[in-house]
């Protein structure tokens, strides 16, 4: 079997443009959170998919924050990035910026971690290629993806315990 050739972080990084549209918005005229996680999940799914050249689903949305609403008119970038590759999964960070055309302002206004498995044309996971980290930032998002898998199995574990205490409990 062949060793996979690794890949830099930008050599698959994804930037998607939106415009929020009356159809995109809630009574008050902010983006819709569902709206939002949508864009989310398919730029790291691009990102993800770029990094392995394979077909990645959604594994885990780890975590979404919402610091600044988003406006009917205004216009959203979305700025996707591999932080690490294991073995059959990847981590995808997404940072959201949103834009107020009127007023040439910008803000950051939500950030995102979600992880890809690739897999085959069975559902099951394959190799994906490592990640070469070159940047500080780069080494910085490696090394804290790592931390987050490491809380995220922690969680799968402690949930698969209770489950497994709470069945024998009954």
């Amino acid at each position: 079997m062949s060793q996979l050739q690794a890949r830099r972080p930008k050599d698959s990084s994804v930037e998607m443009t939106e415009l929020v549209l009356p159809n995109d918005t809630n009574q008050l005229g902010n983006l819709l959170g569902g709206r939002l996680m949508h864009w989310i999940d398919i730029a790291a799914a691009m990102v993800a998919m770029r990094h392995s050249s394979k077909v990645c689903v959604t594994a885990s949305v780890d975590e979404i924050n919402f610091f600044e609403p988003i406006k009917l008119g205004h216009v959203v970038t979305l700025q996707a990035m591999i932080n690490r590759a294991f073995t059959t999964s990847l981590e995808i960070g997404v940072r959201v910026l949103r834009e107020d055309p009127l007023n040439n302002s910008s803000v950051h206004t939500s950030s995102a971690y979600l992880t890809f498995v690739a897999i085959d044309t069975y559902g099951r996971p394959l190799k994906v290629p490592p990640l070469e980290v070159e940047s500080d930032e780069e080494k910085r998002r490696f090394n804290e993806a790592a931390l987050r898998r490491e809380q995220r199995l922690q969680h799968r574990e402690m949930v698969k315990k209770l489950r497994a205490d709470g069945a024998h409990s009954s």
